[in-house]
């Protein structure tokens, strides 16, 4: 894989921000943000999806391990 020019990692990270942008309006609602989950996904390497994707997991659970509203008895659990 080719690196993405200046232009095209900027196109990449401006959807991915207006993605996050729409899951924090809408309550992590992805079938409000269809639209711009896909617009996201036709922006960014594969590679970067699944970074963003696991990066915005963690910056949601150090937000809420911080504010102290981590409940461990809710946290998702690997099979």
């Amino acid at each position: 894989m080719a690196a993405p020019s200046m232009k095209e990692r900027q196109v990449c990270w401006g959807a991915r921000d207006e993605y996050w942008k729409c899951l924090d309006e809408n309550s992590e609602d992805t079938s409000k943000c269809k639209k711009l989950r896909s617009s996201f996904e036709s922006s960014c390497p594969q590679q970067w999806i699944k970074y963003f994707d696991k990066r915005r997991d963690y910056l949601k659970f150090k937000e809420k391990f911080e504010a102290g509203e981590f409940d461990p008895s809710k946290a998702p659990t690997k099979t």
